[in-house]
């Protein structure tokens, strides 16, 4: 694969706009920021890169067309079926789902959200999945799928998704929970090698705000009566001088995007983390190793980041989660 040199997104998109020299905080963002200091597996933002992310595949003119099936989640140990009763499919947007660009090495995550993209950077488009998987005959199916403009504002209209109180935004089409394209904010391997990222990170955390959401978010899954609403913007502290931690040429690029653009929170984990494409360990072409590690931001505690002021927060949402902690 060789990738161009370019941000996904219009240069003026959200994502790619820096976050200016003073922005204001949200009169809550201590107490939410607090949330992160208490998570279990330490109070830090670890960088998925070999699991739980997205794998990104360039296609182009060239590359095999194939139909992708609706999933059906029809079996109990199905990690995805606590999204819906069994046998409730999942929709795609429409227009998805009969000439999707899939290329013979195309493999999705290996954990159990399974997502997976394809980017045209001629044609303009990208395509995402969430739930996917080849079947044993050939075929792939998948349990969301959307296509939209590389070039465009990387923002959904909600208006496109007629979804109802207590649905999953899985259930039209996104396969993020917070409802943003599956490639927006995701540290790509040429940045960190290139040695800068110029686009807000996405972020996750197990402290989303139950039915409250901000743009760019459409929707959420969040868990907890008091969290941190899917679409707010995290930022690490810009006076934080970086030179006063132990971090690698990797780890400080990523801490330099997260006090100039921030980082969105677009889903649930179970932990405090932030997205790197998925590439395997030890791919020869293209790998993480001696560029990013999953801890190269461990000597930066949680307390150092801060929440923007949230704007027209929304209501609405999942019902339920796995583990969900309504405290």
């Amino acid at each position: 694969m060789c990738f161009r040199m370019q941000r996904f997104f219009s240069p003026d998109s959200f994502w790619n706009t820096p976050l200016g020299a003073a922005p204001q905080l949200d009169p809550d963002s201590a107490k939410m920021a607090a949330l992160l200091e208490q998570e279990e597996n330490g109070p830090y933002f670890g960088i998925n890169l070999h699991r739980w992310t997205i794998p990104v595949f360039e296609v182009d003119a060239n590359t095999p067309r194939r139909k992708v099936y609706q999933r059906k989640v029809t079996e109990k140990s199905d990690p995805l079926a606590y999204y819906g009763e069994l046998g409730v499919r999942f929709h795609f947007f429409p227009g998805f789902g009969d000439a999707v660009p899939i290329p013979v090495e195309a493999q999705p995550d290996p954990e159990g959200d399974s997502h997976l993209a394809m980017v045209d950077y001629h044609a303009g488009l990208v395509w995402d999945m969430w739930g996917a998987q080849k079947r044993p005959d050939g075929e792939w199916e998948s349990c969301t799928g959307m296509s939209y403009p590389l070039n465009g504002s990387g923002v959904f209209d909600p208006k496109l998704f007629k979804i109802k109180d207590g649905e999953s935004i899985h259930f039209h089409g996104p396969s993020r929970a917070a409802g943003v394209p599956a490639v927006a904010g995701l540290i790509m391997q040429h940045e960190v090698a290139a040695g800068k990222i110029e686009h807000k990170l996405a972020c996750a955390t197990r402290y989303g705000a139950y039915k409250k959401f901000v743009f760019p978010a459409t929707w959420t899954d969040g868990p907890r009566a008091f969290g941190i609403p899917e679409g707010a913007v995290l930022q690490l502290d810009p006076a934080l001088d970086l030179s006063v931690f132990k971090l690698s040429p990797g780890g400080r690029i990523v801490a330099e995007a997260l006090q100039q653009y921030g980082a969105v929170n677009v889903d649930g984990s179970g932990g405090n983390t932030i997205y790197g494409e998925y590439l395997p360990r030890g791919n020869p072409g293209r790998a993480w190793e001696d560029l990013l590690d999953p801890f190269g931001l461990k000597e930066i505690h949680a307390r150092h980041f801060r929440v923007l002021k949230l704007n027209d927060v929304r209501q609405g949402g999942f019902n339920g989660h796995p583990g969900a902690n309504f405290g």
